[in-house]
């Protein structure tokens, strides 16, 4: 392994502490009874508890002045600065601990453990001081420098890729990235939240899957030796949670990692999380009001608010949201009504919109090219876009009044899919029809058609109560629930190809 200079003077600095006979990464506990968070909020209104204070962190930066110092540490909470007095952490004649191993081995990076009191500096800052001091861990590589100018603090990593290759790096120099994680957290329990206090469960499906069904996508494929057969990495949990709501419970949902062997973009990761939800007994409306209702809920337990920033646009999940169909958004931006139009009117209307097609595009793909080229964009604020055609629905059950469209609606932000929910078709002969013109789609070349899963077929078969189904994609939920435009900004680690 090639070192560079900074890493060949960390690592004799490491051998000369060994030589000192300080071990460097010491296995015994070490308490800790304060955050720099807590210190920092509550001292001056208490200052009596602490007064017998132990805490650990990360050097961050040290300021020397001869036989005492100043140094800033870091905590999962925060930042906390420490003043070292040599007198006070080496009581005895021997200086060893101050002189040699904190002012010329130890470096920015470094995790120590700090024992003292807490004080105010003549600037006003609140300090600890410290009485006790311990090596927990030598940092063999420096960290990136973060610059400031004029007040701005600016990001670390000279490479953005390689904030996502060496997160643990970015996470230690970068706090406000801890922060896109802490409300990412805040967004599932608050979804969570709103599930169990109706009732409903908590399960887990398989990830492993020998039909991968539930989506339109297309899955990656292994190999299971001792079955010898292929083997499907979800690309939904879809049709396992029905399979549930076969078997008597009234409402399950789960957060899923599911696969798909397709694309990358700034809203696409191979590996995402989505969160599903089933309730018998119920349809697509009702799904939409309680889906306002969860977003609502996410935007207050995070921001306290429903106007929520996202780059130059304010988003409101204040409910209710505008519900438009598929056919009038169609309309509305190209100027084309499509409604009952078939497959040569449709690959015409692509034409004359300038829109590619391929012949393994059925009347559904071509819609859906449709409307994601010239209508998705437009829908900034949360809308929900409903009443699909049926072509582009395999799982959905026909609308009770609208020949030809299903009932399913997709939540739009920004301009993004971010829920997709539909009235479940539970008509086993219908259902196994749907499959049947998928497979023929299949056969055209359209590698993101479904597969038939004929044990589905046969729970339906027993009978499925009417449900509504949900997926949210947890991840562009996050993205503009924390102003990231990137779906690797809120993943802690997005897929990558190899380090050169």
């Amino acid at each position: 392994m090639e070192l560079n200079e900074q890493e060949t003077i960390r690592r004799q600095s490491l051998s000369e502490i060994v030589a000192l006979g300080i071990d460097p990464f010491p296995a015994e506990l070490w308490d800790i009874n304060a955050s720099a968070e807590e210190i920092n909020e509550n001292y001056e209104n208490n200052k009596i508890e602490y007064k017998n204070v132990s805490m650990a962190g990360r050097i961050m930066t040290r300021r020397i002045m001869g036989s005492a110092a100043f140094a800033v540490i870091q905590d999962s909470s925060g930042k906390m600065q420490i003043y070292i007095k040599r007198d006070d952490i080496c009581p005895s004649e021997d200086k060893t601990l101050y002189n040699t191993v904190f002012k010329k081995l130890l470096d920015i990076g470094d995790i120590v453990g700090v024992k003292g009191y807490v004080f105010t500096t003549q600037t006003g800052e609140t300090t600890l001081h410290v009485t006790e001091m311990k090596v927990l861990a030598k940092s063999l590589k420096p960290l990136p420098i973060v610059k400031e100018k004029e007040g701005e603090v600016f990001d670390a990593f000279t490479n953005p890729e390689m904030r996502y290759r060496q997160r643990y790096v970015d996470l230690i120099v970068n706090p406000h990235v801890k922060d896109v994680f802490i409300k990412r957290s805040k967004i599932i329990n608050s979804l969570r939240n709103t599930f169990n206090s109706k009732g409903y469960m908590e399960v887990e499906t398989p990830i492993l899957q020998s039909i991968p069904g539930g989506a339109a996508a297309r899955p990656f494929i292994t190999h299971h030796n001792a079955l010898d057969m292929p083997l499907y990495l979800r690309v939904a949990n879809e049709l396992y949670l029905k399979r549930l709501i076969v078997g008597g419970f009234d409402g399950v949902y789960e957060f899923a990692k599911d696969f798909r062997n397709e694309g990358m973009d700034r809203t696409h990761n191979p590996e995402f999380t989505v969160l599903e939800i089933y309730v018998a007994y119920k349809d697509y409306n009702w799904m939409m009001d309680f889906t306002e209702e969860m977003i609502e809920n996410v935007a207050m337990d995070v921001h306290g608010t429903t106007e929520v920033k996202f780059g130059d646009v304010e988003l409101n999940f204040q409910r209710p949201f505008p519900r438009v169909t598929m056919y009038d958004a169609i309309k509305q931006y190209t100027g084309f009504d499509i409604a009952g139009m078939d497959e040569g009117g449709l690959r015409d209307v692509c034409k004359q919109l300038h829109i590619e097609t391929d012949g393994s595009m059925g009347k559904g793909k071509l819609i859906d090219e449709i409307f994601g080229e010239k209508c998705e964009k437009n829908f900034i604020q949360p809308t929900f876009i409903i009443d699909y055609p049926i072509e582009m629905s395999p799982l959905t059950k026909k609308h009770r009044s609208k020949p030809g469209v299903v009932e399913r609606f997709e939540l739009m932000i920004n301009g993004k899919e971010v829920a997709n929910a539909y009235s479940e078709l539970n008509d086993p002969i219908e259902q196994r029809e749907r499959f049947e013109e998928q497979l023929k789609l299949t056969e055209r070349g359209d590698d993101e058609a479904m597969f038939i899963d004929h044990d589905f077929l046969r729970a339906l078969e027993y009978g499925m109560p009417p449900t509504a189904g949900l997926g949210i994609g947890i991840d562009r939920l996050t993205m503009f629930m924390t102003n990231s435009v990137s779906i690797q900004d809120v993943l802690f680690f997005p897929q990558m190809k190899p380090e050169k």
